[in-house]
């Protein structure tokens, strides 16, 4: 621009070739500013996708209905499906063993919410009988064909005995009980929240058992037989990894 300015007072045939050069000057501002918007554009679409990259937000897979995943410095996943019949060529992540007490079609969502020092898992079901109660706790294997397939209780601090049922470690304080009891719509909620964070890839499902889960020595921690199990992707399991990967596939 002082090039410009300068120009201005010379010759006639000066300033022709000063407007010139600043026309030329002008398209080539212009050209820039075109590529710096497109450059900013492509930035922000791989910023984008960098984000649902390393973020440790989890979608859910095998059909199941993703109700609420947010990218953010906090881990939070919600995740509903129906329950079904175990096939051994084709296993659902929700499973019932036994349809009368979790009938094939009933719902269940589970939730995650995990900052930096603190976890909290919800889970809400539906269309089971009314007015019933069941033990639910989180365990450390997905389900399967089998009701033992889910393994144990996730513990926060492990029973070096196995299988614990010592107050000690089998409690709510140290594992996740999400314990329900339906009301008349055959509808139940529950909800835990622990000062911890789960280990990576060691808690991988919700099981519903039969009954209210017990607290004295010798059977803390049981709540009978396993008749439903939920495979949950819960904070940075290999399941969020695979079902991330997933998505970004689709996606690019």
């Amino acid at each position: 621009m002082q090039t410009l300015r300068e120009s201005s007072t010379t010759s006639g045939s000066g300033t022709e070739a000063a407007a010139a050069d600043g026309a030329r000057a002008g398209s080539g501002a212009a050209r820039v500013r075109t590529a710096a918007k497109a450059a900013g554009a492509c930035a922000a679409g791989l910023a984008t996708a960098g984000a649902l990259l390393l973020a440790p937000a989890a979608v859910a897979a095998d059909g199941d209905k993703i109700q609420k995943n947010i990218v953010d410095p906090q881990y939070s996943v919600t995740i509903a499906a129906q329950f079904s019949r175990p096939n051994a060529q084709m296993l659902s992540s929700a499973l019932t063993y036994d349809p009368k007490l979790v009938p094939v079609g009933s719902h269940v969502t589970v939730s995650e919410r995990a900052d930096s020092k603190n976890t909290r898992v919800g889970l809400r079901v539906s269309d089971l009988p009314a007015n019933r109660t069941y033990g639910a706790h989180v365990h450390t294997g997905a389900c399967g064909v089998r009701p033992t397939d889910a393994g144990g209780h996730y513990q926060h601090r492990k029973d070096p005995r196995t299988p614990s049922v010592d107050p000690a470690y089998a409690n709510p304080k140290n594992e996740v009980w999400l314990d329900f009891t339906t009301n008349a719509n055959g509808e139940g909620s529950a909800e835990s929240r622990h000062a911890w964070l789960f280990r990576p890839g060691e808690a991988r499902s919700v099981a519903i058992h039969e009954r209210r889960t017990a607290t004295k020595p010798g059977v803390a921690g049981t709540a009978g037989r396993v008749v439903a199990c939920y495979t949950v992707p819960f904070n940075n399991s290999k399941e969020a990894g695979k079902a991330v990967a997933g998505v970004l596939k689709k996606i690019f």
